[in-house]
């Protein structure tokens, strides 16, 4: 017989996702979604701050019957303030995905560690999986 798997109350969670770091966005997140993104590295710092854009990713997590599935992109963050999934130059591409890698390892610490649950790459992700072992 398999065992129930016990989520922690969604205001727990939000609290503990918001210690990770910068990454949880709370206006984009709800029950049983969470929506991270990291703006890792400025494309152009010579304009004010309120026209830069950014290289970076953003990451989706939902709640699945035995804990938790993801997806996450990399891409371009607009002048709008919308993610673009576009390729990352390559001189960008070094501290956007060590921020992800990063981020990624708080992540499975907190789901596993704490809460005892999984997080697994969704079924319908294109890209590789995260590089970082579970």
């Amino acid at each position: 017989m398999p065992t129930q798997v016990i989520f922690p109350p969604h205001g727990r969670l939000m609290t503990k996702l918001t210690a990770l770091g910068p990454y949880l966005r709370q206006q984009h997140s709800s029950e049983g979604h969470f929506f991270f993104d990291c703006l890792a590295s400025c494309i152009n710092a010579k304009k004010a701050p309120e026209e830069r854009e950014f290289w970076g990713w953003w990451l989706e997590m939902v709640e699945t019957e035995a804990g938790y599935q993801y997806r996450y992109f990399f891409g371009r963050y607009d002048i709008n303030g919308d993610w673009l999934e576009e390729k990352v130059p390559a001189k960008h591409l070094e501290p956007v995905q060590q921020t992800l890698d990063d981020f990624y390892q708080k992540l499975i610490t907190l789901l596993e560690q704490e809460y005892s649950l999984t997080l697994s790459p969704a079924s319908d992700l294109s890209a590789p999986t995260l590089s970082v072992s579970a």
